[in-house]
């Protein structure tokens, strides 16, 4: 194939690229081109446009800016005003308009309160459970919230547990998210009030472990975490010989909350744990507190209610504070919890109306945020908080400008921290960047937040070049039908890691790792560790 050079003229410049010897179409390429006289000179575009030839974004698309994050040059543009999804990089406007309109120190509290009479022992009135949207709250909380009425004397409540979850409007899912994702931990259902049952803080589900059993035919051994009646478990699979097919699935019924787990698992291996989402989680949180009661000799003579508000007049008799939202911002930036970005979405919506929390209003919040620091929400379509909504559209050259204006806020350096941090330690600190970048000039340099829905990927932050130059980034793939295109994104960032005002070379793209790596396809840009 001959090299045959196609011309494309900026404003500025001429601008010589081979797009036979990159792989890619020339009505692809087109729309790239250098912007000022550093980038010209380094080689960055032709070194970026080489990445960008990998024959798995064959027949895809890509939105890809680079610029420098002081003067705001741009290094870099292919389609920058091109709207694709995000995925997850959604997040970076909701956790940005989050600290903003909510602040730094903003936290979520779960109080017990009542309009009853004490008697002794007995609290004659109903006992109200209400919420504020926390996404982290544990059992363990619900227990200590129980062991305070306990501690105060309290045996018996005459009346009814009222779960209110009015904070919040009663929409539980986003807007066109998958039914095929009912199930996975990642789309669990949005309420006032949940339980969360582990630090990873995917609230709205349990853990469901499964153990192989002492010998072939023997059943497995199931536990949950948090111990619930609210979730009952309908056991199908079997043990065979060792090295025999591990083949364990769990998954939820539609509408209920039976969990069936089915499949086989082989005498010897590994336990398998799935994080499952129950069916209405404000019922959930109820069961759990109501559970914690009793463990502390607190009876509720009456039934369960939920939806309910608490009386203006009730006196609160326990109460929980979350953390400050700047800590929460790190299992929420960090582990991509898509909860955590819904139940900001819809706390921020009732800080800014009074009216119980919705998608709606929450988007016109954030839009409103977006505003005031130079980005265009007409420019972009967002209809949740976390991406996980295929209709989420935005274009890269939006996501530059917030990643600049947020170095001026006064709350940066915390969302700045709540970044992945390519091949950091563990996920606190790499999150869903903990094994990619590794051995390359990225590495422990980029922050950056990532983005997978299935043909979408996306990655957005900052990195610092070889001359000390500190650059904002921000590359959205789409439509592609290789398993993953993140080793691109990787090679687009170790190229700017490596690169200086006068020299760029492009970083070759790994080959696409196996789906038991963690990078396949899912609806999701975090892979729980135990199945990966």
């Amino acid at each position: 194939m001959s090299r045959r050079p196609v011309r494309r003229v900026n404003h500025r410049m001429r601008h010589w690229i081979w797009p036979a010897v990159l792989g890619l179409a020339a009505a692809t390429l087109s729309v790239s081109s250098p912007a000022g006289a550093d980038a010209d000179r380094s080689g960055l575009p032709e070194a970026i446009d080489t990445v960008l030839g990998d024959p798995r974004m064959e027949g895809s698309v890509a939105g890809v800016v680079v610029a420098d994050a002081a003067s705001g040059d741009v290094l870099y543009r292919h389609r920058p005003s091109g709207r694709l999804m995000p995925a997850s990089n959604t997040k970076l406007l909701t956790s940005a308009a989050a600290m903003e309109l909510l602040g730094p120190g903003h936290r979520f509290t779960t109080d017990v309160l009542t309009d009853g009479e004490r008697r002794g022992r007995v609290l004659r009135g109903d006992l109200y459970l209400r919420g504020t949207g926390d996404p982290t709250t544990l059992a363990e909380d619900y227990d200590r919230l129980a062991a305070e009425i306990a501690g105060s004397g309290v045996r018996r409540v005459s009346g009814r547990l009222i779960a209110d979850d009015t904070r919040f409007d009663d929409q539980r899912v986003g807007d066109t998210w998958s039914a095929d994702d009912e199930s996975a931990y990642y789309a669990a259902q949005i309420s006032a009030l949940s339980v969360a049952p582990d630090t990873d803080y995917d609230t709205g589900t349990v853990i469901v472990e499964v153990t192989p059993g002492a010998k072939a035919g023997d059943e497995p051994r199931v536990s949950m975490t948090p111990k619930t009646d609210y979730v009952d478990i309908d056991l199908r699979a079997s043990t065979v010989a060792a090295g025999g097919a591990d083949t364990v699935a769990v998954a939820r019924r539609h509408g209920e909350n039976t969990i069936t787990v089915s499949g086989t698992v082989p005498v010897g291996g590994s336990a398998a744990k799935e994080w499952v989402t129950v069916w209405e989680p404000t019922g959930y949180a109820a069961a759990v507190f109501r559970a914690a009661l009793a463990a502390h000799g607190v009876r509720v003579s009456g039934p369960t209610r939920a939806g309910i508000a608490t009386p203006k007049d009730a006196r609160r008799l326990a109460s929980h504070d979350s953390m400050a939202l700047k800590d929460l911002l790190v299992p929420f930036m960090k582990l991509s919890n898509n909860m955590h970005a819904e139940s900001l979405t819809k706390a921020m919506g009732h800080e800014a109306t009074g009216r119980p929390g919705s998608w709606g209003d929450g988007i016109t919040a954030i839009g409103g945020y977006l505003k005031t620091v130079g980005v265009d929400p007409g420019k972009l379509r967002q209809v949740d908080g976390s991406g996980l909504s295929r209709k989420d559209n935005a274009p890269a050259d939006q996501y530059i400008q917030l990643l600049r204006a947020a170095k001026s806020e006064p709350w940066f350096a915390d969302w700045y921290a709540s970044l992945p941090v390519a091949c950091g330690p563990g996920k606190s600190v790499g999150g869903t960047l903990r094994s990619r970048m590794c051995g390359t000039p990225a590495a422990l340099n980029a922050r950056a937040k990532t983005g997978t829905l299935t043909g979408a990927s996306a990655l957005s932050g900052y990195v610092t070049d070889k001359d000390g130059r500190e650059l904002v980034f921000s590359i959205i793939l789409n439509n592609h039908l290789a398993r993953s295109v993140k080793a691109l994104e990787d090679a687009i960032v170790a190229t700017l890691a490596s690169s200086t005002r006068d020299e760029a070379v492009p970083v070759t793209p790994r080959p696409t790792r196996s789906v038991t790596e963690g990078d396949g396809d899912v609806e999701c840009s975090w892979r729980k560790p135990a199945r990966c």
